[in-house]
């Protein structure tokens, strides 16, 4: 007989062993009476906030599909997972993936238990979907960078502790190689935000004004010159980040923490109440259609069965992306080309709403044209679509990526490629 085999690898996990061992620790720590900040601290502190990173940074080194099966059983036995908005989204894994053991000490820990928030500097005025060509200036001075310039479409910036901060430290370098990026803390002298009044009523976002604003050189993440390496991090965390704004909690559950988590997601989402209507609402059209008795005509219907079996095969597309994402393959093509099927739902949305509801469609809440929820939820939906295609990277941005990137076309002529980013073309 054989000798038994010892260099076997042993089996990894299984999203039914994590599920089992978050619930076990969970059932042992959970603290209804603690608040949310003690309670986060104890969740980071356990490896089950970010499980998929390593043991030196709030981690347990498992694939990064336990982070979505961690957070999912923490709320289904009616816990509080981690915090909702950019910081957790966006400023910790960046940091995680590029910034010094300093910068990672001295801010991760306080961002994933949300006693730091964060909102994004990244838009300008002049440069909206080409990042690279911002004009925003840190120079350096001794110790620290005088920041000038402004951003914006930032949103959470009226309220947020610290921004992730893109900007030009190298005039004499080309565009993409002259960028930093930088933790600017938002409470200092020089930081000026203002909110932006969008056409559908809302508020959403803000512009945001630095004037001879400071910033200690080690909060510099990456190298000085490497920002966009670092931004394009950031942009592709963005990708998933809509995911990170769903927060139930059981409505029959009490406690301080929990009392505490609801009014932080009231809060968080106030932002977004608009959010489904810049999608389309193309969940209301069948709804629409038989109130507005058009249901039974042919064109109506034929409108109404092409925006819904497109959404359907956009839809199947964007969980493709999730599924590679918690694989942790890398970002590919299927991120441009949901983002540009949403657009599409969003278009498609808006024609059939409109010849649905007719004029109608122009009635309002605020301007008291209707007493009609939906009369106003469909006014929304007409003025808040075009949004769609130009939040989160334009159309125009995600053609190119798909062109270049996966289809291999030729890159799109730029003359000012490889010239001193002062040659260069900009907009003013």
């Amino acid at each position: 007989m054989s000798e038994p085999r010892t260099d076997r690898t042993p089996p990894g996990p299984t999203e039914a062993s994590v599920r089992t061992a978050v619930l076990e620790w969970f059932h042992d720590a959970w603290d209804a009476d603690a608040s949310l900040i003690e309670w986060r601290e104890r969740l980071v502190d356990s490896g089950w906030a970010v499980p998929s990173w390593s043991r030196d940074w709030f981690g347990r080194r498992l694939p990064a599909w336990a982070d979505r099966v961690a957070h999912g059983a923490i709320r289904q036995a009616g816990g509080v997972a981690t915090p909702l908005g950019g910081g957790f989204g966006l400023a910790a894994p960046t940091m995680y993936d590029h910034a010094s053991d300093e910068l990672k000490s001295r801010f991760l820990r306080d961002t994933l238990t949300g006693a730091v928030t964060w909102c994004q500097l990244f838009s300008e005025p002049g440069a909206g979907s080409d990042l690279a060509g911002l004009q925003s200036t840190a120079v350096r001075d001794g110790d620290e960078w005088v920041v000038n310039g402004q951003k914006v479409w930032n949103t959470s910036a009226d309220h947020a502790d610290m921004g992730i901060l893109v900007a030009r430290t190298d005039w004499n370098a080309p565009k993409h190689a002259g960028l930093s990026y930088f933790l600017l803390d938002m409470h200092q002298p020089g930081v000026t935000v203002r909110p932006i009044r969008q056409m559908n009523d809302h508020a959403s976002f803000n512009e945001v004004f630095l004037d001879d604003v400071r910033i200690p050189h080690d909060h510099v993440v990456g190298d000085v010159g490497g920002g966009w390496a670092v931004a394009r991090g950031t942009l592709a965390h963005e990708r998933s980040f809509a995911t990170n704004r769903d927060a139930k909690f059981p409505a029959a559950a009490t406690g301080r923490v929990l009392d505490e988590a609801r009014l932080e997601a009231d809060e968080y989402n106030r932002t977004y109440v608009w959010y489904p209507q810049r999608q389309g609402r193309a969940d209301l059209v069948i709804e629409r259609a038989q109130a507005a008795a058009v249901d039974c005509d042919p064109i109506v219907r034929q409108s109404i069965a092409d925006l819904l079996s497109f959404h359907q095969a956009a839809d199947w597309t964007s969980r493709r992306a999730r599924a590679a994402r918690e694989l942790g393959r890398p970002p590919g093509s299927e991120g441009s080309i949901g983002k540009l099927a949403l657009s599409e739902v969003a278009r498609r949305s808006n024609r059939v709403h409109t010849s649905i509801s007719g004029a109608n469609g122009m009635l309002s809440a605020t301007n008291g044209n209707t007493d009609d929820p939906l009369d106003a939820v469909i006014a929304e939906v007409l003025v808040s679509t075009p949004a769609q295609s130009i939040a989160g990277g334009t159309d125009e941005i995600q053609h190119n990526i798909l062109g270049e990137n996966v289809l291999g076309l030729p890159r799109e002529p730029a003359p000012d490629r490889g010239l001193p980013f002062r040659d260069a073309r900009v907009n003013d």
